[in-house]
This record gives structure tokens, C-alpha cells and sequence, in this order.
């Protein structure tokens, strides 16, 4: 375990993910259907919302479901920093694919959250990970990992955002932004078009933000259905 952040490889997006973060799975799904349709490459990273939030009370800032749904992600992301140690970022899309679609959509995210603190071996074995990287949701070490990639998020946006957070790469620089935050995953007619739209703003020099505070009931029943 060497628990250090490599230099990322360009790619054409960089994606940071929290597993239970239903907006950013929303947006993911998006940004695979966009990936399939055009072959633009994909490097998932993290920012863990239980580190993002480190510095707050858990018992007096969140409701108490947060500390294990927060948690639960910590420990998935510690699996997949394991993994990613040893394998590479190759893996790192079918497995945001499948842990993302546990919590969201197959409605297994009980599972994780009633075991949270023991690090769910029988979960991780159920989805195929491999004994050796099972005891790694409880390995503490790889915090170091993650907070790394959290800060590198953040350097890149400001402050006092959330998940998702997206770098993209115009001609070898990067322009990175929180969101775009959506409510379903767009059909695949119109996935591009918006990709679109969102690249040339958020490529555009000088651009800062884009937001209203309204937001749909997110529609995570059917982020699947495109089989992305």
C-alpha cells in the first residue's frame, strides 16, 4: 500500500465521486451515456463527502442517518482507493457503476449502512471484490488518499461545495466546476447537446457560476434504465 496520489493520466474528464451521493450518481450516468456516444475518457476520483465534512458535528449538524450513509461511503471509497492502488483507474468506472447502483437504484444501501461500522464484508464479497481488498474499508491509511484528491477537488473549484465535481480538459488545462447538478439522467438523444452546452461554458475563460437553488425530486428509480 503506498497511500500517495499519483499524477493523474489526461484524460478527456475527471470525475470526483462519493458512492452515496445521489446527485453525482445522476450526473455520472450522464457523463458515461456522453462517454459511449463520443468516446471522450473518464478518470473517476473521489472526494469523500465524510472527509468533505470532516470539520462538522455529526450529532448536532446532520440528521443521524448521516453519520452512516456519510460512513458508508468512506468505506467504499477506501475499498476502491485499494484497488485502484493495485489495478489501476481501469476498474474504477464498473465499480462506481456497481457500488453507485446498490445505493441508488437496487435498493441495497441498508445493507451498507446497518453494517457500516464493521465495513460490510458480506456486501463487498456479494458484488464480486476480492477477499484481499475487503479488510481495506476499515484501513484508516487510505484517508490519506482521499483527502488528498478531496483537497486537489477543491483547489481546483473553491471551497464550500459538494459532489460532483468536474475537471475537464481543454488542450492540456483544466477547468473545473461543482455540478452540473440534475434531477434525472438526461435521455441519450439529448445527453450530447448538453454536453455541450455544459463544455463550452465550462471551458470558456473567466466563467465563474451558473445555478438556481431550485431543484427536482432527483429520479434515481430509473438511472439504470439506459443500461449506462
Amino acid at each position: 500500500m503506498t497511500a500517495t496520489v499519483a499524477a493523474p493520466p489526461e484524460t478527456d474528464v475527471e470525475f470526483f465521486w462519493d458512492p452515496v451521493c445521489p446527485w453525482a450518481w445522476l450526473t455520472s450516468r450522464w457523463v458515461v451515456e456522453v462517454s459511449k456516444q463520443t468516446g471522450l475518457t473518464v478518470n473517476w476520483r473521489f472526494i469523500c463527502l465524510r472527509l468533505l465534512n470532516e470539520h462538522k458535528n455529526y450529532d448536532t449538524d446532520f440528521p443521524d442517518r448521516y453519520i452512516a450513509g456519510h460512513g458508508s461511503g468512506l468505506k467504499l471509497l477506501r475499498v476502491a482507493a485499494a484497488i485502484r492502488d493495485q489495478e489501476g483507474i481501469e476498474p474504477m468506472g464498473a465499480l462506481y457503476t456497481q457500488f453507485g447502483g446498490d445505493v441508488h437504484v437496487r435498493r441495497r444501501r441498508k445493507e451498507l449502512t446497518d453494517h457500516w461500522e464493521e465495513g460490510f464484508p458480506d456486501y463487498l464479497r456479494s458484488v464480486g471484490v476480492a477477499d484481499e481488498y475487503i479488510g481495506e474499508a476499515n484501513n484508516e491509511s487510505w484517508d490519506v488518499v482521499l483527502r488528498a484528491e478531496r483537497d486537489e477537488a477543491l483547489r481546483r473549484t473553491g471551497n464550500n461545495l459538494g459532489t460532483p465535481i468536474i475537471s475537464f480538459n481543454r488542450d492540456g488545462e483544466l477547468f473545473s466546476f461543482f455540478g452540473p447538478v440534475i434531477a434525472e439522467v438526461p435521455p441519450k438523444e439529448r445527453a450530447v447537446p448538453l454536453w455541450n452546452a455544459i463544455w463550452e461554458i465550462a471551458t470558456m475563460h473567466g466563467f465563474a457560476e451558473l445555478k438556481r437553488s431550485l431543484r427536482s425530486i432527483p429520479q434515481l428509480e430509473t438511472s439504470l434504465d439506459l443500461e449506462v
